[in-house]
């Protein structure tokens, strides 16, 4: 395993990652390190420390036009049950990601370290949160990095029946609007293949980022 020490803060390609998707590890993580990680399509996934930064296999992403809206949420919709803002208060947002209880989860990968390095990468406009409201009650949301023409999910919350799924709809029908190409999902999960989401393998998921990297150089 690739040990990424601070003295040679590069990543191995990201087709190096082995089956369980590990492709280095590194004893302290950076506001620099989040941004070139996520530009190549790695992600940081760790309790404590050393950090464990991966590139799952196969990866599960959505391509905007293929957002599925199913029957049950339109009325959510038709009646504007709930209210949608965007980068609004990306703190109360991160922060109950951070402390909702997830089923088959003991405790949250969102340390102190991510909360700040995610923080100053909003204040840089890198990461986004888009929140969910009912009455003036943030009941929903979630946020994740938008680098060229791709956005990387990160984590998402609801205490409302549908409200993460309505902000997670509401956030595809923009992007798509803004010209972006994939919302990169990591996980597969039920909630996700719901919504359109589909899986990719590894070679796909690359070609796609090395795509991406001409808009960052660009941006």
């Amino acid at each position: 395993m690739y040990y990424k020490s601070q003295e040679h803060p590069i990543f191995p390609h990201p087709l190096q990652a082995d089956e369980e998707g590990i492709i280095a590890l590194s004893e302290n993580i950076t506001k620099e390190d989040i941004k070139t990680a996520y530009s190549f399509g790695l992600f940081p996934w760790y309790s404590e420390f050393p950090v464990f930064w991966w590139n799952t296999n196969p990866r599960c992403v959505l391509y905007p036009k293929d957002l599925k809206v199913s029957k049950s949420m339109r009325p959510y919709f038709n009646q504007n049950k709930y209210r949608v803002t965007f980068n609004h208060d990306f703190h109360s947002v991160i922060h109950q990601c951070k402390n909702i209880n997830r089923a088959g989860q003991e405790g949250s990968w969102l340390n102190e370290d991510l909360i700040r390095i995610f923080g100053s990468l909003h204040e840089d406009g890198i990461v986004q949160s888009v929140e969910v409201w009912e009455e003036g009650l943030l009941v929903g949301g979630l946020y994740g990095l938008l680098l060229g023409k791709i956005f990387f999910g990160e984590s998402m919350f609801a205490s409302r029946p549908n409200a993460s799924k309505f902000g997670f709809i509401s956030l595809v029908k923009k992007l798509e609007a803004e010209g972006i190409v994939l919302i990169d999902c990591q996980q597969e999960t039920s909630h996700l293949k719901s919504l359109g989401a589909t899986t990719i393998n590894k070679f796909v998921f690359w070609n796609a980022i090395k795509k991406n990297l001409f808009e960052i150089l660009k941006s």
